[in-house]
């Protein structure tokens, strides 16, 4: 262990929390206009069982952030260990994020990532000023889930866990 520090940096802050790993999930929703939506999210955590509510957070920069805080609906899709491709994708913008993506449509039609491992449909309860982000809670209202193996993101990379 190193010894700690009260300066640091924010690459060092950054490299600091890329020791705990976390889940890869794209979120989806559908902005003003019906348009689809999406972006590579890894800072997703359960908030309460009853009611059943979620958190995630989005860079107040991020090229759809706007249309993320704003969305009443939105889908939580945690993705398998066979869909890195998938969190590439959609983690840099693009004209059409969901070119060749197999999808269909749950709650008020926001597109559902085919074949993720475990999809929540939330309906927005709170947005939350968090520094340079938003901290976006959605309360859900559908779930599906499997028990395949999921890609998880450690130190900068992905990785793979099976259910133990």
């Amino acid at each position: 262990m190193v010894a700690s520090d009260t300066r640091f940096t924010s690459r060092q802050f950054r490299d600091a929390l890329s020791s705990f790993v976390t889940g890869v999930t794209v979120v989806t929703c559908l902005d003003s206009q019906g348009k689809k939506a999406g972006i590579t999210v890894n800072s997703f955590n359960s908030v309460s069982m009853e009611p059943p509510l979620i958190l995630w957070s989005i860079n107040k920069s991020a090229h759809n952030a706007a249309v993320f805080a704003h969305a009443e609906r939105f889908a939580i899709n945690i993705l398998s260990d066979q869909q890195a491709h998938l969190s590439n994708q959609f983690a840099r913008p693009s004209a059409d994020e969901f070119a060749d993506v197999s999808f269909r449509s749950g709650l008020g039609k926001v597109p559902l990532l085919s074949d993720s491992i475990t999809c929540f449909q939330c309906r927005r309860w709170a947005v939350y000023n968090g520094g340079d982000h938003d901290i976006i809670v959605g309360q859900v209202e559908a779930l599906e889930t499997s028990f395949r193996s999921g890609l998880v993101f450690y130190r900068g990379g992905y990785a793979t866990v099976t259910s133990i």
